[in-house]
């Protein structure tokens, strides 16, 4: 199949062309969020194919792959009047949690004849969807392989635009964390967090030097209150490393107990970061286990397969 697919997140969009199939992925002049095309760094399939907006519509299209709501009236401007449901096969990507007045959050694509599937079961249970057929198709990681060595007794985290995003992603979190055991945060603009004592940043690491640099530290900690499962916690269990995560979303059927440790109180964050980091071999052993799970759950060829059987569901009807 050729399929249309905007790059909007890194790690997913990365894992999904490395299927079976022929990969358009959109570029605009200013390679802007609707037009970034392949990602600059990694390694992606050459199935993976860049097409200009302008040149889109001179292009056979199996299956246009949704993400945001806008997309759809995107593509039928750049596919010369082809619209996604009505002339093209089409099936939209739900990533996030919802927001508003939960649990009565209406999605915004519900009722409009366009299948969804949520990334985790926790997604489809929160959104209103009814009316729409949904499914879930798990996150598939591209294995980084287990890198895990811990030699610097700190707390390392992957979180984007955290200034932004606050209380979300646990932002007011992270002073205590850093001023309690030293906290290391790896991800993009997060030089504007508030300058506390054990807090280091670091900016914008290629894919391949943060799954380096990143397993170096002691445990990994995962504050995200309200959002989808996080696919950098998915790595950090890839990479071999002991989980300290927030019962939050997805994360407690995500993270097994025996990979670290998941709570809803804010004053065991600390003690349990401190737990792993004295104990190195149990820190090693929870991170084996987490990563066992994770390749289970979250292996790249079941993430295909599943994709494969929607694709075709979706290309038939």
């Amino acid at each position: 199949m050729r399929i249309l697919i905007w790059h909007v997140h890194d790690s997913w969009t990365r894992a999904f062309v490395h299927g079976r199939h022929d990969y358009l992925l959109p570029t605009t002049a200013d390679h802007g969020p609707d037009g970034l095309g392949r990602a600059s760094t990694g390694e992606w399939p050459s199935a993976a194919r860049e097409v200009s907006s302008e040149a889109l519509a001179d292009e056979e299209v199996d299956v246009v792959v949704l993400q945001r709501p806008h997309e759809v009236e995107l593509a039928e401007r750049w596919l010369g009047g082809r619209r996604p449901g009505r002339d093209l096969p089409a099936v939209y990507v739900e990533h996030s949690t919802p927001a508003g007045a939960i649990p009565d959050t209406r999605h915004p694509m519900a009722g409009g004849g366009v299948p969804i599937v949520h990334v985790t079961g926790f997604n489809d249970l929160l959104w209103d969807c009814t009316g729409t057929p949904t499914t879930v198709i798990e996150h598939g990681i591209v294995d980084p392989g287990r890198r895990y060595a811990g030699d610097i007794e700190r707390a390392g985290m992957v979180v984007n635009d955290p200034v932004r995003r606050g209380r979300s992603v646990g932002a007011d979190l992270i002073p205590a964390l850093a001023e309690g055991v030293g906290a290391d945060v790896f991800g993009r603009r997060v030089e504007g967090l508030p300058s506390c004592e054990g807090l280091r940043t670091y900016e914008d690491l290629s894919q391949e030097d943060l799954h380096d640099h990143l397993p170096r530290r002691r445990v990994y900690v995962h504050l995200s209150r309200w959002s989808s499962l996080g696919l950098s916690l998915i790595e950090a269990m890839h990479l071999g490393m002991p989980v300290v995560a927030l019962a939050t979303a997805e994360t407690p059927v995500a993270v097994p107990h025996e990979a670290g440790f998941v709570t809803t109180r804010r004053d065991e964050i600390v003690p349990a970061v401190r737990h792993l980091m004295k104990d190195p071999d149990v820190a090693e052993e929870a991170g084996l286990i987490g990563r066992r799970h994770a390749r289970r759950r979250y292996g790249l060829e079941r993430f295909l397969d599943e994709w494969d059987d929607v694709l075709r569901w979706v290309a038939a009807h």
